[in-house]
């Protein structure tokens, strides 16, 4: 079956981010959602059903007399988010085994939703009457390439609030995205409230790069931000980052200062310089307190330890340290996640190394691979959105270069790590650092469109995507991303629709410094 079936009329409307694997007409007919939805679910499914309400209200669609059917299929691939979604003339059927598929298949349909009610108006008397959300009778049949299909949010350089990382959650669910990486700790500051260690939030949460406004999240800003997430079928991973990139825990906590006086808090950008101490008593006993607290407070499996630009120290040294903080993470029962680096380390079976230095030796990644690990993959060059889109933008650094759209969309998974099979690889993940960015306007303009390129590359097969075929479709879904008030870069070798566009904010964040050659993360 073709992926996307160009003979078929019907289908030449149907312009999804991502691309599904399997598209074909179900008969000639459209079905007219404005007289609103008769919508039928299992008891099991009563909160994808009410999300999927919401979304639709929010498009304008209504309680009605169409019906629209979730459905649960056991006998329906189990395979992850597979599912089946299908419209013809008189309904809609959304059938998978999983509530996570059925939520992957919630996206798809408010997407082609969105899609009708932002369609360019046809010429004529009535053009200037908005457009209706008709659907073509389609059958999409579709499942991700890649299970782990992620963000990582840095509001550890500047913070962000719970409002602005939901709204971020709703564009992730938007593009069939499922992790949320939060990166809660960095010299910076300190954003998570511990039970056990209430001075880091009290003494390291006030500043951000630049001396702009701290913030932190507390216990149940934090549980907020996971429910809001677990809604969307979004798993939180947060990541507490040692040993380097620790001046925030060393301002708040003398005792793991050799000297045992604390350093200033640090507002600027550079790296390399913090490192937790392994001879001192007080950080082994502050890595148990620490990641029993964050594992106690995580609804999902996964907690990231970090690891990434330590400061000059012995290999082992460094390598007890991230094998201290591993184990207080299986000891919360919690698996881990790593930056690459923290191969150097005998990790756990089942950790996820994520990837991210495309110049450096990849041996002891491909080692850990063999040891039991599973890869993740954020290569800087493709997969950080804070990379500049071009020379002279004035938002984002550059020391991984310039990362425009295309270059975001145009690699493949399978081929970044040598001698790493393809189903080692347990997923995708975008990054965003925050030195640069201090708005929500700022940060969207750096997600947006290259967030939509990085979720196909993770969620569509390889064989089915090519730039052309992305561009048209995108520019498509700025139209969605105006409707919504949302901010994006006009990327080239798009043809975006200008009608409906938001203008992109004037970038009032402070400008950063060059900075190392580093990924600053």
């Amino acid at each position: 079956m073709a992926l996307f079936d160009q003979e078929e009329p019907a289908l030449q409307d149907i312009t999804l981010v991502p691309r599904p694997r399997h598209v074909r007409a179900a008969g000639s007919g459209t079905l007219d959602l404005s007289p609103g939805i008769a919508l039928r679910h299992p008891a099991a499914l009563a909160g994808p059903a009410g999300l999927l309400r919401e979304l639709l209200a929010d498009l304008g669609v209504g309680a009605g007399p169409v019906p629209l059917l979730l459905a649960v299929d056991e006998s329906a691939s189990t395979a992850g988010e597979a599912y089946r979604l299908e419209v013809t003339a008189d309904q809609v059927t959304l059938t998978a085994a999983r509530e996570a598929a059925i939520l992957a298949g919630i996206s798809t349909l408010t997407q082609l939703t969105a899609l009708a009610v932002t369609a360019p108006a046809a010429p004529g008397p009535s053009s200037s009457a908005p457009s209706r959300p008709v659907l073509s009778a389609v059958t999409i049949e579709d499942a991700p390439r890649f299970a782990w299909r992620g963000l990582s949010l840095d509001v550890a350089r500047h913070f962000f609030t719970v409002e602005e990382v939901t709204e971020v959650l709703g564009l992730m669910f938007d593009l069939r995205l499922n992790v949320l990486h939060l990166h809660l700790t960095d010299d910076q500051g300190w954003r998570l409230d511990l039970p056990s260690r209430p001075e880091l939030a009290e003494r390291s949460s006030g500043s951000a790069v630049g001396g702009g406004r701290g913030g932190y999240f507390t216990a149940r800003d934090y549980a907020q931000i996971q429910q809001a997430a677990a809604r969307r079928g979004i798993t939180v991973v947060p990541e507490i980052d040692v040993p380097g990139h620790t001046n925030a825990a060393l301002h708040a906590v003398p005792a793991l200062n050799r000297s045992g006086v604390a350093p200033e808090a640090y507002t600027g950008i550079e790296v390399g310089f913090s490192s937790l101490d392994a001879a001192l008593p007080a950080t082994a006993t502050f890595l148990r307190d620490v990641f029993t607290d964050v594992g106690a407070m995580t609804a999902g499996p996964w907690v990231h330890i970090g690891g990434d630009e330590p400061p000059e120290m012995d290999r082992a040294e460094y390598a007890g340290l991230m094998e201290a903080a591993a184990g207080e993470v299986v000891a919360a029962g919690k698996a881990v996640v790593a930056w690459q680096e923290a191969a150097r380390a005998s990790l756990p079976p089942g950790s996820v190394v994520q990837f991210w230095q495309e110049d450096e030796p990849t041996e002891d990644v491909v080692a850990a691979i063999g040891a039991g690990a599973r890869l993740l993959l954020s290569p800087a060059t493709r997969a950080y959105l804070d990379m500049k889109y071009h020379p002279g933008f004035d938002l984002g650094l550059e020391w991984a270069g310039h990362t425009e759209l295309q270059d975001a969309y145009e690699w493949d998974p399978a081929g970044v790590v040598p001698g790493v099979r393809e189903e080692d690889i347990v997923g995708v993940e975008a990054a965003v650092f925050t030195e640069t960015l201090t708005t929500r306007e700022e940060l969207l303009v750096m997600l947006l469109p290259r967030l939509a390129a990085v979720a196909e590359v993770a969620w569509s097969q390889q064989s089915g995507r090519d730039w052309s075929g992305f561009a048209t479709r995108v520019g498509a879904l700025g139209r969605v991303w105006g409707r919504g008030g949302l901010v994006w870069h006009r990327s080239p070798g798009v043809a975006w629709d200008r009608a409906a566009e938001v203008d992109e904010p004037a970038h009032t964040g402070r400008e950063a410094e060059s900075g190392p050659p580093s990924r600053t993360a």
